[in-house]
């Protein structure tokens, strides 16, 4: 089963806050270019499916950022929920070799 998830990169002008109001949840994409890493956002309701289906560290994900020429698999590293609420509050991606 291949998981295929869209995203965009973030700009550090948008509040973490204001995003999750609107819908969108912050992530994070590390080791797609050497140390660097970039700000990403998705929809919430797209983010909740991925944490449902994703098992563990060991699911592949492909992942297409929009605004970068950048598309690749993918493995969800970190998921950052509320401590109470369970609400989602960030996803990092750690981006496969292969």
């Amino acid at each position: 089963m291949e998981l295929t998830f869209e995203c965009t990169k973030r700009t550090s002008v948008l509040n973490p806050r204001a995003m999750r109001r609107e819908g969108l949840l912050p992530a994070a994409l590390y080791g797609h270019d050497g140390v660097n890493s970039v700000d990403l956002m998705l929809n919430m309701k797209d983010a909740e499916l991925l944490v449902r289906k994703v098992k563990g560290k060991r699911t592949p994900v492909q992942l297409n950022v929009t605004d970068m020429p950048w598309s690749g698999k993918v493995f969800v590293q970190e998921v950052q929920s509320h401590p109470w609420r369970g609400s989602l509050y960030h996803v990092s991606f750690f981006a496969s070799e292969e």
